[in-house]
């Protein structure tokens, strides 16, 4: 009996070092470190240890030949066998939509590159959620809702074909392309603005922002189909989703988009549109819980890494937040923003940390954006160590007045002439962005060094800036503010005040040298 209790020990202890051992092995340990609010550690998917190639399904890697049934059948054959690798190897595989199933990885080896077809009828209208509003789309490229365990994986790059599907300004390519890409195909809503198809034209008349309105039969959304861009990859739903390695490029619409997941990683992955691709975001992270964002590069024609949790009533109504975020050693090249938060953020965005990351180039660095309608509230967002470099306007932005005109705006438009200023009663549909911290973060070259736009019957309230260096055209300007820190901050602006402050309450400002005007 003393033996088995002696066996019995060390087994137990045996069993303790080796989950020690497997607790201190955990690859994203280090951005726990210090954390400022509680979340669980998220691992990658562990996939059975099966594994099929497309090419055992009919598929060829010669870039014309239509590999859909084979995506179709080497998916569908693994995941009746309980999962496991479906491996796309070197070569061009030409394929229609692919649809993933639960304990999936679907590994791409070096030098495999899957391009989607241009034609539009491999992509049927389904019915999803875009710009926080349901709707319907074009099917995505790749796509599963209410899965567990998915994943891309490896060293080979997905191209979404986007082109074919997006409008055109004349102001954003040379000339040549422009003569080049238009000539002999498409219609124009101006000269200067090239649609792909008259479909493509009426989708837009009838559409606010990119979401058809009062559309009701099955003809009626068929009239628009070219209008209805699909993202390029598109999870719903799902649980343990990890994507690594692989370059994303050339998406219909926005690239990425986790919708209302759980668990979620992406490391070391490549996001390319061109930087005149409208919608063209590198990832939008809806209503998602638990996610990592790391060691990951965007470069494209919209937001880089954007936070959304619904738009206006249906978001409010859906209820589910985008928290529990650590975004870490990213860089953004050409965007609209870097880091951007809304602007639909009507279920809520909280608990998140933005570190270690280089923003070069990009319209905004680190943006909040919202306006009156939206509700939902923002809060407890910690950023540091941010580095900017030639942002197109402010390295940080704080704007609830998201295409919409302050009181301030409206009050200079009127030529001077007396504005009945309007504030209307904080409710349900009243944004809120509170207690966010910014620290160590450097900029040079931009054109305004930071702007703070609230709104007057609710504050933008608790931020915390704290050892900043900016260079920039013009200094700072916060307006509709209350409870704001300004702390070791130094603005090199070329004209002006180094700050203007307008309607705020409770300003903290130490050690900001230079001339502030209240």
């Amino acid at each position: 009996m003393t033996k088995l209790k002696h066996s019995l020990i060390i087994a137990i202890l045996a069993l303790t070092v080796f989950t020690v051992q497997a607790q201190s092995n955990y690859k994203y340990d280090y951005l726990y470190n210090n954390l400022p609010f509680n979340m669980p550690k998220v691992e990658a998917p562990v996939f059975p240890n099966k594994s099929v190639s497309i090419s055992e399904f009919g598929a060829h890697g010669n870039g014309t030949d239509l590999c859909t049934e084979a995506f179709s059948k080497a998916i569908n054959t693994l995941a009746g066998q309980g999962g496991g690798t479906v491996i796309v190897p070197m070569g061009v595989w030409f394929t229609g939509p692919i649809v993933f199933k639960s304990n999936i990885n679907l590994h791409l080896e070096k030098g495999a590159i899957i391009l989607f077809s241009p034609d539009k009828n491999l992509y049927p209208l389904v019915e999803t959620i875009f710009e926080g509003l349901a709707t319907k789309r074009c099917q995505s490229p790749i796509s599963g809702r209410n899965l567990t365990k998915v994943a891309i994986t490896g060293d080979g790059a997905i191209d979404g074909n986007g082109h074919y599907w997006r409008a055109l300004k004349k102001q954003s390519v040379t000339d040549s392309y422009w003569k080049k890409f238009t000539a002999n195909r498409g219609v124009f809503k101006r000269e200067d603005y090239w649609f792909p198809s008259e479909q493509y034209l009426k989708g837009q008349q009838l559409a606010e922002m990119n979401v058809p309105k009062n559309i009701k039969t099955d003809a009626e959304w068929n009239s628009i189909r070219d209008f209805l861009r699909p993202v390029m990859v598109s999870f719903i739903e799902c649980k343990n989703l990890y994507l690594q390695g692989v370059l994303f490029q050339n998406s219909p619409a926005w690239n990425l988009h986790p919708l209302m997941c759980e668990n979620v990683i992406l490391d070391g992955v490549t996001v390319r549109n061109p930087s005149y691709a409208e919608n063209g975001d590198g990832i939008d992270l809806e209503s998602c819980k638990n996610s990592l964002i790391v060691n990951s590069t965007f470069d494209v024609g919209d937001d880089g890494i954007c936070i959304k949790s619904g738009k206006d009533e249906e978001g409010r109504q859906r209820a589910r937040v985008c928290e529990n975020l650590i975004v870490d050693n990213c860089t953004v090249f050409k965007g609209h923003g870097g880091f951007v938060v809304g602007s639909e953020m009507s279920g809520g965005v909280r608990n998140m940390k933005v570190a270690n990351c280089k923003f070069l180039g990009t319209d905004v660095g680190l943006r909040f954006k919202s306006k009156r309608g939206r509700g939902g509230m923002v809060e407890n967002i910690f950023i540091e160590n941010i580095g900017m470099m030639d942002i197109v306007t402010e390295p940080l932005l704080f704007d609830l007045y998201y295409m919409n005109k302050s009181a301030s705006e409206v009050l200079q438009d009127a030529n001077g002439q007396p504005v009945k200023r309007m504030i209307p009663k904080v409710d349900e549909t009243t944004p809120t962005f509170r207690n966010i911290h910014i620290k160590n973060i450097s900029c040079t070259n931009a054109t305004r060094a930071m702007y703070f736009n609230g709104l007057p019957e609710n504050p933008i309230e608790g931020i915390y800036v704290e050892n900043a260096m900016i260079s920039a055209k013009t200094g700072g300007e916060i307006k509709e503010s209350k409870h704001i820190v300004l702390k070791n901050v130094v603005i090199r602006q070329s004209s002006g005040p180094a700050l203007k402050i307008l309607n705020c309450k409770d300003i903290d400002i130490k050690n900001v040298p230079g001339e502030i005007i209240q």
